[in-house]
């Protein structure tokens, strides 16, 4: 499922590559994680999405498609849930959160490790 959280993956073809039936399959893999296969992937694209959010030049259309979703509607829904936040509010507050600005003369005296380790 980690390789593959951005293609469309169903309990029997996840219970066939685990060699169990898909019932036994669903209670294993919510026991071992402490949730269903389902909250799993939505997590993982939803954590995934936040990155590229955070991190790409990708409009919020190709993220959507990026992380295996197909509707922008659905995904724009389970991000809020999920975050609190539209995917276009994650991305603004993301660009307009305060950087960290440390003087030179500290970088030098204690290097930038000691300085983030001081916190």
């Amino acid at each position: 499922m980690e390789d593959c959280y951005n293609q469309e993956i169903d309990i029997e073809r996840l219970s066939k590559e685990a060699c169990f039936s898909p019932f036994h399959f669903l209670r294993s893999f919510r026991s071992a994680f402490g949730e269903t296969p389902h909250q799993y992937l939505t997590r993982r694209r939803i954590d995934r999405a936040r990155e590229l959010l955070a991190h790409s030049g990708l409009s919020v259309t190709d993220i959507c498609f990026e992380v295996g979703y197909e509707s922008l509607g659905s995904f724009s829904t389970l991000f809020r849930k999920e975050t609190g936040r539209s995917p276009l509010e994650f991305r603004t507050r993301i660009f307009l959160r305060p950087q960290l600005r440390i003087p030179s003369c500290y970088a030098r005296m204690f290097g930038i490790r000691g300085i983030l380790q001081a916190d």
